[in-house]
């Protein structure tokens, strides 16, 4: 399939592995902070709800929304996480699991251009899967975001993407 919008790059360093995305959409900063932050917006592009205080340094418990975790048979729905930095409508950056996700967010003239870089953990699975999957969530943000609305979570297809991002990941050893 051909991905609707343009594939991540996978980065090797010596502090590990992460993915960079870059999305342009057509709206500001604000609206696009929203999808990023708010539950009612989460719901639509990501697997599980930021529960907590939005600010620097809290803790925050990230449940699985219960459809998601019945679909891919997650054994443990809620895990915790921290928000690293709280700096709206610009930066956020917040951790779960042994992931790290950092959304940056620049004005452009009639739009946004959000880049997303996820720092990958011992524990998580492969730069593929984690890269088709963070491309489907964006996939959705950008649907969101656009359009007002998205097509259910648990419609979507992750393996759509793995075997792009298995090549990229190739390509980056």
């Amino acid at each position: 399939m051909t991905p609707t919008h343009p594939l991540g790059q996978i980065v090797r360093d010596d502090a590990g592995v992460s993915l960079r995305f870059e999305r342009h959409l057509t709206h500001p900063p604000a609206r696009v902070w929203r999808a990023l932050t708010e539950s009612d917006q989460l719901r639509h592009w990501f697997p599980a709800d930021i529960v907590g205080p939005r600010e620097e340094g809290a803790e925050v418990v990230v449940p699985f929304w219960d459809d998601v975790a019945a679909k891919f048979s997650i054994d443990d729905p809620v895990l915790t996480g921290r928000i690293v930095t709280w700096d709206p409508p610009h930066r956020f950056a917040w951790e779960w699991e042994d992931e790290v996700l950092t959304y940056d967010l620049e004005p452009l003239e009639g739009g946004t251009r959000l880049t997303l870089q996820v720092r990958i953990g011992s524990r998580s699975p492969g730069a593929d899967q984690v890269g088709a999957g963070y491309h489907m969530c964006l996939d959705q943000l950008v649907t969101l975001v656009e359009t007002g609305t998205a097509p259910p979570f648990t419609d979507l297809e992750q393996d759509t993407y793995v075997a792009d991002y298995a090549a990229i990941d190739a390509a980056s050893t």
